[in-house]
């Protein structure tokens, strides 16, 4: 059967997660409600990252197979996006290798976290208002340690059906940008709440309370309960997400 990617974005702040769930709406609910109102009949989605409640994506996945190769007419990427609410659109939707998964295949995922100092009625749904003076060069300290480890089951939710707790990290990096400040990582891989743990942990160093001594041994521990995953969903962006480009047709 032939198979699709669907590359979506959206803002998180009105969904329980990305993945669909019972009694709660999702971005997963939402584009197969879409699809089965223009196609007439159901489609079962497959999603890449399951961003969790509030979490928003300029860049996401789904997969799903059909009968017969769509027919891409003059409207069709207008009216699917019509029928979608208005936090949520689909950039494009691509033929792939009939085997491609849109999950497994993913080579990785970028994440940002977005934290403001002062005080901003224009982003407040979309970064982490944080009023408290921050040392970015420690924060940079921090993010390097990161890169040291792979085990990262302190920065995961307990709550998950993961075999492993194994992560490549790529790329983790502070920065500033228009009046914010920005964690930015890149891995294979994440596990639940990681992101937030990490900016949670490493906001500790960066205001002096927790040293590198004390972050390495948090990681070295795998004890979730010296983690901080108090900063909150709607700072956090998926921002990419990367495959071979042998997938696409």
């Amino acid at each position: 059967m032939p198979r699709y990617f669907i590359e979506v974005y959206y803002k998180g702040t009105r969904y329980s997660g990305f993945q669909i769930q019972r009694n709660a709406n999702s971005i997963q609910a939402e584009v197969e409600s879409a699809f089965k109102i223009f196609f007439r009949h159901d489609f079962e989605l497959t999603g890449s990252s399951r961003t969790d409640a509030g979490v928003h994506a300029l860049q996401n996945y789904f997969h799903l197979d059909v009968e017969e190769p769509f027919d891409f007419k003059k409207d069709f990427h207008y009216n699917l996006n019509a029928l979608l609410p208005p936090d949520i659109g689909i950039r494009k939707i691509s033929r792939v290798k009939d085997d491609a998964h849109c999950r497994f295949d993913a080579v990785s995922r970028k994440y940002r976290y977005f934290i403001y100092h002062d005080k901003d009625p224009f982003i407040r749904e979309t970064a982490f208002y944080f009023p408290y003076q921050i040392d970015i060069g420690k924060l940079n300290e921090a993010a390097a340690v990161m890169m040291e480890f792979q085990d990262f089951s302190a920065f995961s939710k307990r709550n998950t059906q993961v075999n492993n707790f194994l992560c490549s990290i790529k790329e983790s990096r502070w920065f500033a940008e228009n009046n914010t400040i920005v964690y930015q990582v890149v891995a294979n891989r994440f596990l639940r709440g990681m992101v937030k743990g990490l900016v949670g942990t490493m906001l500790r160093v960066g205001r002096g309370s927790l040293s590198l001594t004390e972050l390495r041994a948090v990681i070295e521990k795998g004890d979730p309960a010296k983690v901080d995953f108090s900063p909150p969903s709607r700072g956090l962006f998926l921002t990419a997400v990367d495959f071979p480009g042998a997938l696409f047709l």
